[in-house]
């Protein structure tokens, strides 16, 4: 890292499955709650996704003795290429902050995912995060959050191809 001034994230990963398939892991309710969170449990029925620019997204991970909402909205949406969404952890900010500021706030992080058909059936994800207040260890434990996210997508892909 670089010592202290670190900006954002930047992950890639090659997955095996098709490009499509790997879009819609992002996209679909029942695929998104199946991996966003890791281990962690995302309750299908406080999954919201309305899958178009401008659509917003929510959903909250529960863990023992704790519930930790994320929302955000969808700025782009290239079937089967890739999305732009903001990413606000819901927890972080309390819900008067949030009207005033709307999604355009500071506390928005802004993810690019990519996804690239090298065929044979394998995708490369390509995922960057930047935007928000966090700090350099704020991004160091997202990070780890995502490739514990990314592990449960391989495998959720593994088992719903």
């Amino acid at each position: 890292m670089n010592g202290g001034t670190r900006q954002g994230i930047d992950l890639t990963r090659v997955l095996n499955a098709p490009q499509r398939r790997v879009f819609a892991a992002w996209t679909s309710p029942e695929d998104f709650a199946a991996w966003y969170g890791g281990e962690a449990d995302v309750p299908l029925d406080r999954v919201s996704m309305d899958v178009r620019p401008g659509g917003e997204w929510s959903l909250v991970i529960v863990m023992p003795g704790v519930e930790m909402p994320f929302h955000g909205v969808y700025r782009e949406v290239s079937e089967p290429d890739g999305l732009v969404l903001t990413l606000k952890d819901g927890s972080a900010t309390a819900p008067e902050e949030e009207e005033e500021d709307g999604d355009e706030g500071t506390e928005s992080e802004v993810i690019t995912v990519t996804f690239t058909d090298l065929g044979h059936g394998t995708t490369e994800l390509a995922f960057q995060q930047r935007g928000g207040n966090l700090t350099p260890a704020q991004y160091a434990a997202a990070e780890d959050g995502w490739e514990a996210f990314f592990d449960a997508l391989a495998a959720r892909l593994a088992t719903h191809p």
